[in-house]
């Protein structure tokens, strides 16, 4: 097995250290930036398997810095932070982070979850993608190509946008509960609040002008109803 590139984006110095060396002793090359900028940078050059991002870096806000990489690249995000009310959770994952872990941590944990991203992320690569796209209406999601067009035009999703459409596009009118929504995308072992799935819904629906398509089933969850129209 290839060694796994992880990159630390950590202004403070004993932190992003003690994380080094956890990560190493695990058989991970560590790479660490100490502000956004040179995380930003670094994640272009290196193209690690997996990012750990603070939020409070003194140039960049560690969820700019999320939002940017999420747009760029397909590379898991973990957000390590003091920030640890539940709408800054949320903010968080709803900007493209696949967890969210507080201060202080217990190293293994961290490590124990990153595992479990990677594994996640490696059994979704190692899928092949259907090379016909999916298309409802004026949408056309291509899960070879990782793009979305509404019209012709591509829209910009974060990775969890992306894999939250192509599931309810692949399951028309199958009605899933949040928990259900979380467990597919998100994973089992996903320590989060199930609003997290109501915001992805809410930001698909305005980037892609859908809320008539991806519906609300009050007391229970929601369900994809392709459009006939176009």
């Amino acid at each position: 097995m290839r060694e796994r590139r992880l990159l630390i984006v950590e202004d403070e110095k004993p932190i992003a250290d003690i994380l080094a060396y956890g990560f190493k002793k695990e058989g991970f090359s560590v790479r660490c930036a100490y502000t956004g900028a040179s995380g930003l940078a670094q994640a272009e050059a290196e193209r690690p398997d997996l990012v750990l991002l603070d939020w409070m870096l003194p140039d960049l806000s560690g969820v700019d810095v999320c939002r940017m990489l999420t747009e760029t690249y397909n590379i898991p995000i973990v957000m390590l932070t003091a920030r640890g009310s539940v709408d800054d959770k949320l903010l968080g994952l709803e900007t493209g982070a696949d967890d969210y872990i507080t201060k202080p941590f217990d190293l293994r944990e961290v490590i124990v979850r990153v595992r479990a991203i990677l594994r996640r992320f490696d059994r979704a690569e190692a899928q092949a993608p259907e090379d016909a796209p999916v298309r409802s209406g004026r949408l056309v999601i291509s899960e070879k190509e990782w793009s979305v067009s509404l019209d012709g035009s591509r829209v910009s999703l974060t990775p969890k946008e992306f894999e939250l459409l192509l599931f309810m596009t692949k399951h028309p009118r199958q009605v899933f509960s949040r928990d259900q929504l979380l467990c597919r995308i998100w994973g089992y072992d996903f320590d989060g609040d199930n609003r997290t799935v109501d915001i992805h819904v809410q930001r698909l629906r305005k980037k892609l002008k859908i809320s008539d398509a991806l519906v609300t089933v009050f007391g229970v969850g929601y369900k994809y109803e392709p459009r006939d129209e176009d």
